[in-house]
């Protein structure tokens, strides 16, 4: 499920980045701005965002405000969020943790404004060999290096008493992935869909751990700059309205919901069925009620714990982080994890709150 972040090497670059346009800002307020630009990849859980610009939805919200809002489908995910962080665009599909690790870690203050779904069965574990988590000890692993499905892997071996030390990791980009597994030579691979799904159809293999077993801790987002949301807060009003009148077409029961479920399908590669089974397997949050509500949660916090030991213990936090505190997360009700002097990732309720109680 998405490239995570694996960005070899992007470290040191975002923090030049983060360093070069704080200092571009001067501390100045940027005058607000009339033209918005989002970047999507594809996934399951991001296909309501071509959809919506497809179906007039983004244009309604966004003349809604008077402003401009272009949705820009980038290929390649790891570069659409590195691209947002070096000011290109205005916001991003990402997951939690590589809006942690990239742009956060990075320096550029970044707020998750929608969180619209985590994982529950896109990423998973699959072998030709093994069984359980605990029959991996000893085998090489194809995946995404430092990425969610890395993080998945961690947690997979966790259960079973194993570390990393306990496996080699063989890094693949995620366009090698399932011709890597077709291969002799690789036994395991940790993915997503739809990747997961070609791999599991292969003869012999087996699906031994996915991300059912930690529900809500991969967590799909679209996540803004955080000075361009507070300059613009109508930016902020209009994408949450888009996305929240675009699931209700996607839930839709009737014939509605099925042309919008079969187009967002047909726009990420599959058919209605394929896209229907990777529904399944995501935990959608279809009404702001229930974003907000997960939002708040108190597991919400316990996650990112979980995400941000992660991501120092792999030096993800870059190279001078002296521990896990280094980049302070904030959550709704005022708590925040680790510095409360250098804030960078916000979740931040108060837009979707908008959308529950009718005020936008």
């Amino acid at each position: 499920m998405r490239f995570g972040t694996g960005r070899f090497g992007f470290r040191a670059l975002s923090a030049a980045l983060g360093l070069s346009l704080t200092l571009l800002a001067g501390g100045t307020q940027a005058e607000p701005k009339k033209e918005f630009n989002i970047a999507w990849t594809i996934y399951v859980g991001w296909m309501p965002w071509p959809y919506a610009a497809d179906a007039g939805i983004v244009k309604k919200w966004a003349d809604k405000y008077g402003i401009t809002i272009n949705v820009k489908q980038i290929n390649d995910y790891v570069e659409s969020i590195n691209q947002y962080t070096a000011g290109g665009f205005d916001g991003v599909t990402a997951t939690n943790m590589d809006g942690l690790t990239i742009p956060a870690a990075g320096g550029i203050d970044t707020t998750i404004l929608i969180v619209g779904d985590f994982s529950n069965g896109n990423d998973g574990i699959v072998s030709k060999t093994a069984k359980t988590p605990a029959d991996l000890k000893g085998e090489s692993i194809n995946l995404v290096e430092l990425s969610v499905s890395h993080y998945l892997l961690a947690r997979a071996l966790e259960t079973a008493g194993l570390s990393e030390k306990d496996v080699t990791i063989v890094n693949t980009s995620d366009a090698d992935m399932v011709a890597a597994f077709k291969s002799p030579e690789t036994s395991t691979v940790v993915t997503w869909n739809p990747l997961l799904a070609e791999v599991k159809a292969e003869p012999g293999s087996a699906a031994l751990f996915d991300s059912t077993q930690i529900p809500g801790e991969i967590i799909d987002t679209l996540m803004v700059n955080t000075e361009v949301l507070n300059n613009n807060p109508d930016l902020g009003k209009a994408l949450v309205g888009i996305w929240f009148e675009t699931m209700s077409a996607l839930m839709d029961p009737g014939e509605k919901g099925k042309a919008a479920r079969a187009a967002m399908g047909s726009m990420s590669g599959t058919d209605l069925a394929g896209f229907e089974a990777q529904l399944a397997a995501t935990k959608l949050f279809p009404t702001p009620q229930e974003a907000v509500a997960f939002t708040e949660s108190e597991d919400l916090v316990k996650t990112m714990d979980l995400v941000r030991t992660f991501s120092f213990d792999h030096g993800l936090l870059g190279d001078g982080a002296a521990d896990k505190d280094v980049v302070g997360i904030a959550f709704p009700g005022g708590r925040v994890l680790g510095s409360a002097d250098n804030v960078k990732l916000r979740f931040d309720a108060s837009y979707m709150k908008l959308a529950a109680d009718g005020s936008l």
